[in-house]
């Protein structure tokens, strides 16, 4: 279900756009942005001085018999070196006081604690979560780097660690449906996730739900429309998918509207290259104009502003017309079954939901951004292959949607689940949403001494 990478309004810097319009990157702004990385390192790396000092034995001149060197000052060289992660043991020990008249007794407050008597730390806990689902590393991996580290972690309790966390952070994944619920505009995809069952795997999904806020993650058995049905239910707005028919439920008169994708119409044009290599080239220059609009919208600051959506009608209405017609020129002349001919079908098909984006500026004008959230578990399962089971993946897709959310607002997944995994457990429920990663930043980051969740 993966596209190639093309423009969208949500990515001003499209390498593939500058390069096919000619233009090169800011030289200016590259500086600029290897300077904001060069301070953000400095802030927040320790900053820590070794002297050097010539040995005794040294400092005499080796030309000038019998003369001592003098101290002629210092030289100052600088080296970015990884000091490697460690563990602590943490001993808690609290203060105790009891009345002498009588038996009240208070203790100070223990630390606190991501399960009730559970003896490894939101920190650790964190750590195993943000590796297995930002960094991909299967739980057996991590086992093997704690042995190095001198700390044999056994491979079940980092899988009880994982499925804890997902435990308690399940309020929160509640809460994050409820935004896809009532966002206006919603971006959906799916892609396959093996299962283990038996002495073999079968075929699950996990699909996404992306909004501006959250991005939604759901584990599924099959890749029925119910999956569809039961995240956005009734709710009405617009839903950007390609032309799978499992959305059919759920983008109704009376539900959502239906917007289609051009980079998936574009990649069935790109794959008819080599049996129709004139026309499909014809297409993809078309779909090409489409695209500098949007690119040329992004440079000039008009996503979603009503001058958008007017450069869309005045310019890509005559190309969509113009492509309309040469597609109905060309049904004929090629077989049904044959890549151009499937590629036309596909598109006259999905026609209606093609033109969707030119009524609001706010509407991308492809599906790209959700496929590429869909990208870390493609990668996920080609390391850690398949799911324990339904509930394993379940699991590991409320994880994603906690951590991936996290990434979307430039918040740092490790520090954020750190603080959360002991706060939301004490947190009114009729708030909840507070924890949630882009209103957690603003409310509760600050107060986090050395915050790392900034964004390079």
């Amino acid at each position: 279900m993966l596209c190639l990478p093309f423009v969208t309004n949500a990515l001003p810097n499209s390498k593939l756009i500058e390069q096919q319009d000619g233009t090169k990157p800011d030289p200016e702004k590259a500086k600029q942005r290897r300077k904001r990385r060069d301070d953000l390192r400095k802030q927040k790396a320790t900053e820590v001085e070794i002297k050097h000092e010539l040995p005794e034995a040294e400092r005499h001149c080796p030309t000038c018999p019998n003369q001592n060197l003098k101290f002629a000052g210092q030289k100052k060289n600088k080296l970015w070196e990884f000091v490697p992660a460690h563990f602590e043991f943490q001993i808690h020990i609290q203060d105790t006081w009891a009345c002498p008249c009588c038996d009240y007794v208070v203790s100070a407050p223990g630390a606190d604690r991501p399960t009730e008597g559970g003896q490894y730390g939101s920190g650790f806990m964190s750590h195993v979560v943000v590796s297995k689902c930002t960094d991909s590393i299967p739980l057996y991996r991590m086992e093997k780097q704690f042995e190095r580290m001198g700390i044999p972690m056994a491979r079940s309790t980092l899988c009880d660690l994982f499925h804890q966390a997902a435990g308690i952070l399940e309020p929160l994944y509640r809460a994050m449906q409820l935004f896809v619920l009532n966002s206006l505009l919603v971006l959906a995809d799916e892609t396959p996730l093996p299962v283990l069952d038996k002495d073999k795997t079968r075929k699950g999904y996990i699909w996404t739900f992306l909004t501006d806020d959250v991005a939604y993650y759901r584990f599924s058995p099959t890749r029925s429309g119910s999956t569809p049905e039961e995240v956005l239910g009734d709710s009405v707005g617009t839903l950007l998918v390609d032309g799978y028919t499992g959305y059919n439920s759920v983008t109704t008169l009376e539900g959502r509207d239906r917007s289609g994708c051009w980079a998936h119409v574009r990649r069935k044009f790109f794959d008819a290259q080599k049996t129709a290599p004139p026309e499909a080239k014809h297409m993809l220059a078309e779909i090409l104009e489409l695209y500098r609009i949007e690119y040329e919208a992004v440079q000039r600051d008009l996503i979603g502003k009503p001058i958008h959506t007017q450069l869309r009608q005045q310019r890509a209405s005559p190309i969509l017309g113009r492509i309309q017609i040469w597609l109905e020129e060309q049904r004929p002349l090629h077989l049904p079954k044959s890549p151009f001919g499937q590629a036309i079908t596909y598109t006259l098909n999905q026609w209606k939901y093609l033109l969707h984006y030119l009524s609001d500026g706010n509407i991308p004008i492809d599906n790209n951004l959700s496929e590429r959230r869909l990208r870390i578990i493609a990668l996920g399962r080609k390391n850690y292959l398949f799911a324990g089971n339904d509930a394993a993946a379940q699991n590991l897709a409320i994880l994603q949607s906690i951590v991936v959310t996290c990434e979307m607002h430039g918040v740092n997944p490790e520090t954020y689940l750190t603080d959360v995994l002991n706060r939301v457990q004490k947190h009114q429920n009729s708030q909840i949403t507070d924890l949630l990663p882009h209103r957690w930043k603003e409310l509760f980051a600050p107060q986090i001494p050395n915050s790392l969740f900034e964004r390079v």
